[in-house]
């Protein structure tokens, strides 16, 4: 029993402190409509993994950590300027060309290095399980600094994921504070693809956001209920694990799943959580 515990203890406190920034960002990204943006920033993190293994470094080298963060700076330029006034192509159809390209280049490039399958795997489910302690810390401080540079600038955000055009019109420069957006979610997105693979950051981001949405209104509200879904469905998938031995990133990624849906059960059923003050926007 103390193994188990041991086992289990560093992927349990990395699922308890790490996913609340992941399901603010994904409250911003539901509101923009542009839902896969986090899975092709994802991918091209796990591609500059995939080319730092190609030149010779390994998964834990601080080489590493920065062969994706450029590779994710470098896709949140590009996603920058996916968003334009005049929209003749989709912005999703844009993200999904991203995030194609990112997949189908890390496969060429692991195909071409020792133990490619391996990281192949493990880029889509990560390594919860055994993931150094330094790292999970050293992301939650991270998340930590661009959470509170979120709440510095919190209107600038707000304004560009609500309502793009009518920030442009009050003066607010779209392109920049948009590039700002997507490099701070570049940066966690980093982060927590080398800790938790690219379906288990997809799957924090969204479900428990989209939960939250279907559940109250307002931000705050909304965060809090997609934080409990976050937390109820690691707990629950690190007890399923450990009983039978399951891959831990793609268990959460299931229950998740299944907490989403019964929250489409639950909606029809239970009143939202709401105010009178509050609307349906997400940023109140």
């Amino acid at each position: 029993m103390s193994e188990l515990f041991y086992l289990m203890q560093w992927p349990l406190i990395a699922s308890l402190i790490l996913p609340w920034l992941l399901i603010y960002l994904g409250l911003h990204i539901v509101q923009r409509g542009v839902i896969f943006v986090d899975l092709a920033l994802a991918q091209t993190a796990a591609f500059g993994a995939a080319a730092a293994m190609l030149a010779g470094y390994d998964t834990h080298d601080w080489q590493n950590f920065v062969f994706s963060l450029g590779f994710t700076l470098a896709g949140a330029f590009v996603l920058t300027f996916t968003r334009t006034s005049r929209q003749h192509v989709p912005q999703e159809a844009l993200i999904g060309i991203v995030y194609i390209v990112a997949a189908a280049a890390a496969i060429l490039a692991l195909s071409r290095s020792t133990g490619g399958k391996e990281e192949l795997q493990r880029s889509l489910v990560g390594e919860l399980l055994v993931v150094p302690p330094i790292e999970i810390w050293k992301t939650f401080v991270l998340y930590l600094l661009i959470g509170l540079t979120h709440l510095v600038f919190r209107k600038q955000f707000h304004r560009i994921s609500e309502d793009p055009r009518g920030a442009a019109a009050d003066g607010l420069h779209l392109r920049w504070w948009d590039f700002v957006f997507y490099m701070l979610f570049g940066l966690v997105v980093t982060a927590f693809v080398h800790i938790g693979g690219v379906l288990l950051t997809f799957s924090y981001l969204v479900i428990p956001a989209v939960c939250g949405i279907f559940l109250a209104d307002g931000m705050l509200r909304r965060f809090v209920v997609g934080w409990v879904v976050a937390t109820v469905g690691s707990v629950t998938s690190l007890g399923i694990t450990s009983q039978l031995d399951l891959p831990i990133g793609a268990a959460i990624v299931c229950v998740l799943g299944a907490f989403l849906m019964m929250t489409l059960i639950v909606c029809r059923f239970v009143p939202r959580w709401t105010s009178s003050a509050s609307t349906s926007t997400i940023g109140q």
